[in-house]
C-alpha cells in the first residue's frame, strides 16, 4: 500500500509499506493493505511504517490519518 506521511513543511515519507502502525487518539491502531477506510485522528506519538528496507519510525505530535483505496495519508502537525 502508499503511504504518505506530510507537514506543512515537508514531506517525511512517501512509498510503499507492507505494516503502518499509528498511535490514535483512542488508542494504537495497525494498517495492512485492503484495510477497510476510515479517518481518526492522532496522538502524540511514533508512527512505524514496515517497508522492504525495514521499519521506518517517525515521531509526530499528532494529526489526522485518512485510509482509502490501499492509500494511507498522514497529515502531521
Amino acid at each position: 500500500m502508499k503511504v504518505e506521511i506530510l507537514t506543512p513543511d515537508a514531506v517525511l515519507f512517501e512509498g510503499e509499506a507492507r505494516h503502518v502502525f499509528l498511535p490514535g487518539s483512542d488508542g494504537a491502531l495497525g494498517v495492512l493493505s485492503n484495510h477497510a477506510a476510515m479517518i481518526t485522528t492522532l496522538a502524540k506519538g511514533t508512527v512505524k511504517v514496515d517497508t522492504s528496507e525495514g521499519e521506518k519510525a517517525f515521531d509526530l505530535n499528532g494529526g489526522t490519518v485518512e485510509v482509502l483505496d490501499n492509500k494511507v495519508l498522514i497529515l502531521a502537525s
